[in-house]
């Protein structure tokens, strides 16, 4: 688990305890994942501070917004296999606790606060930011932030009455933890194709309807 998670602790305990959900009794996590949350706000405020030297207060802020929502976090816990080590109670247990976005970013804000407690922010940064990079560097620019590649390209069709796009996933590859999603974009009017890659299937779809709408807009 050390391994996946990019950090070796000395107190092995914090990470048990960041893996161990409130409904296996105490110790659990939801202190830590008050601190996590906290952290990972700062780590990803000062990524996009650096990456977009020039963009306002509100793009920031909605840039982190969807960088650290829940939907965001949990596929970062599945690539860490953090569901497989969770201890969780027997009726989480029972209804596929493991597999619940809201409990899988929960648990990820807690290992993010253990990796600081165990070494300090700049470890705990040095482990974080790595899992933030591709879905930072596939923002759009900052004006327009707050609606995704793929909300943006279908009000672009619609507002000129063209048939809305299709997504195929075309290949799949990789191991479990470090998948990757290989997805096309295609309109029929204006006929276009588009590709994206990424470490899931919503990211590489969000890379391709990007790309379709800089191709759509230049030809403007």
């Amino acid at each position: 688990m050390s391994e996946r998670i990019g950090h070796r602790f000395a107190d092995r305990e914090l990470l048990q305890r960041a893996l161990t959900h409130r409904s296996a009794g105490a110790p659990h996590n939801e202190r830590l994942e008050f601190l996590g949350d906290a952290l990972v706000n700062l780590i990803v405020a000062e990524a996009l501070y650096r990456h977009w030297p020039s963009a306002d207060e509100g793009a920031l802020t909605r840039a982190r917004a969807e960088l650290v929502r829940e939907s965001a976090l949990a596929p970062i816990a599945r690539r860490l296999e953090l569901g497989d080590h969770l201890t969780l109670g027997p009726g989480e247990m029972k209804s596929g606790g493991h597999r619940r976005d809201s409990i899988l970013a929960d648990a990820l804000e807690a290992v993010v606060a253990a990796v600081y407690l165990d070494a300090g922010f700049e470890t705990c940064r040095a482990v974080v930011l790595p899992w933030f990079e591709e879905a930072i560097a596939a923002l759009p620019p900052p004006h327009k932030v707050g609606k995704d590649a793929k909300t943006r390209l279908q009000e672009w069709l619609q507002a000129r009455q063209k048939p809305l796009p299709t997504y195929a996933l075309l290949a799949e590859s990789g191991e479990e933890h470090a998948k990757r999603f290989h997805v096309s974009c295609t309109l029929s009017q204006p006929p276009l194709a588009t590709e994206g890659v990424a470490g899931s299937r919503r990211a590489a779809e969000q890379i391709a309807a990007e790309a379709a709408l800089e191709r759509l807009q230049a030809r403007d």
